[in-house]
């Protein structure tokens, strides 16, 4: 059974849509702050903090691309963009998302790592996180 979690950009996030660039820039920037932690402890971090590599299939129509994991215990994360209506007390407005998905053959290290990286992101934009679980984490000032 496959999972999926999302990435909710609301009002008060830092951007209001992201696109599958900003996506792979952030991944890269995620490998290269691990890489650091790496370095500081004198130890190659890097290729065990996240050990993924980004992929894309031409079938994908730049609506999402995956992460192909470079180690045997981890398979596949995607990573989508897109948008759905939503409805405030100012009425229906487009609300952008980051979907991180696991497919039937994700192994409990995709779903750590995807995890990890869902927190670094929803921090990041300061977004809404729906985890795997169904539960919420909100990274933005309520008010």
């Amino acid at each position: 059974m496959s999972r999926t979690a999302y990435i909710k950009l609301v009002p008060a996030s830092t951007k209001q849509e992201v696109t599958l660039e900003d996506l792979k820039s952030y991944f890269n920037y995620y490998r290269e702050i691990t890489s650091k932690t790496g370095e500081q402890l004198g130890w190659e971090y890097e290729e065990n903090a996240f050990p993924y590599e980004i992929k894309e299939r031409e079938d994908a129509n730049g609506q999402w691309f995956y992460l192909k994991g470079i180690k045997d215990r981890y398979n596949f994360i995607l990573l989508g963009v897109g948008s759905e209506e939503v409805e405030d007390e100012n009425g229906t407005r487009q609300q952008n998302f980051i979907q991180i998905a696991l497919p039937e053959t994700a192994t409990y290290g995709d779903k750590n790592k995807a995890n990890e990286f869902a927190k670094f992101l929803a921090r990041k934009l300061n977004g809404e996180l729906h985890l795997f679980n169904g539960r919420i984490m909100y990274f933005y000032d309520k008010k």
